[in-house]
């Protein structure tokens, strides 16, 4: 195992008050294996990877208990030098959005080999022979030139190979993916799930892709977490989310995706509600007031997140899985 991530739970400060953000998400991640995590906005997606990079506002942020044990190493409570060695050569992230990532008066050259001086001791020939080498391996052509050009010159697309190739230059174990494909087309996108999965098989790295589109979730991903209000909602292979969802919340996901052959005139369905206030203390199930299932259980106590059966690791946090058993079966029937 790679990544162990156990009972997280992360706040911020705010004029309003404390903001509990995550609210106790466990899950693990191992070698080579790509892991996805989806949910709306507002439900800890980027927090969580933030707190797994370190990269949480010191200002405002607290991690309320729990750990993040990488490698065999807590990294909660890290000091900024302890990070240094970490973040960028063990775990990189790409981010959401390219443009605002770069330096827009520093050519690509200059921010590519930066990228791999910090992580290396290699002299300066050799530092700009591995950029244009990173370059080919994220498929971008005439490399040599390309070094000399400035972020606008590139294409949506274009930057985020780049964004990749910078997050490779540490050749890092664990590789977090911030809604990668936000804002390209759809030929892009599938551009960039091909390249990921390619640097996965390559360099046996392990992926947390972090998006809203359960497409990209579905092709590219081993397993998923689905969040919801600061906490794992739902937990299985790709296959089980997908062709077997139990949560409510995944059900309503699922259905509120378009559908190729649906008839022009028929409106998208939608998850009524709101998210909790997650400013104030969640009583019971957060997905509570949404929920067309919803019994009296729900309002007063947080479930667990339990396994379904014994055969599998598909777990799901809903009261609906005890009622089920009480009556004799589980989830899958």
């Amino acid at each position: 195992m790679l990544l162990n991530v156990k009972d997280l739970a992360v706040g911020f400060h705010t004029y309003r008050g404390d903001i509990h953000a995550v609210r106790g998400v466990s899950f693990s991640v191992n070698e080579g294996e790509i892991i996805g995590i989806v949910g709306e906005s507002g439900c800890g997606k980027s927090v969580t990877s933030h707190a797994i990079m370190g990269l949480l506002p010191e200002e405002n942020s607290f991690i309320e208990k729990g750990s993040i044990n990488f490698a065999g190493k807590n990294l909660v409570n890290l000091s900024n030098e302890e990070w240094r060695k970490i973040r960028g050569k063990d775990i990189a992230m790409i981010f959401q959005d390219p443009m605002t990532s770069l330096n827009p008066v520093l050519t690509i050259g200059y921010q590519l080999m930066e990228s791999i001086r910090i992580h290396s001791n290699m002299n300066n020939a050799e530092i700009r022979s591995e950029a244009i080498k990173l370059l080919q391996a994220v498929g971008i052509s005439a490399p040599e030139e390309r070094l000399q050009r400035y972020p606008h010159e590139f294409s949506g697309g274009m930057r985020q190979r780049v964004m990749i190739a910078m997050a490779l230059a540490g050749r890092p174990k664990l590789l977090i993916a911030d809604e990668p494909t936000t804002a390209l087309d759809v030929t892009i996108q599938a551009q960039i799930m091909e390249l990921l999965k390619k640097l996965r098989k390559e360099l046996n790295m392990s992926i947390i892709l972090i998006s809203h589109d359960l497409g990209v979730i579905a092709g590219i991903c081993d397993r998923v977490n689905v969040m919801y209000a600061g906490e794992i909602a739902e937990t299985g292979t790709a296959s089980e989310i997908f062709h077997n969802p139990q949560h409510p919340y995944t059900k309503g996901l699922l259905k509120a995706l378009p559908k190729i052959n649906a008839n022009r005139q028929e409106k998208l369905a939608v998850i009524d509600g709101q998210p909790p206030d997650l400013l104030y203390e969640v009583k019971g199930c957060g997905f509570f007031p949404r929920c067309e299932y919803a019994m009296k259980v729900c309002q007063e106590y947080r479930p667990d997140l339990e396994k379904i059966n014994n055969e599998n690791k598909h777990c799901v946090r809903c009261w609906l899985l005890e009622k089920k058993r009480q009556e004799g079966g589980n989830l899958d029937e």
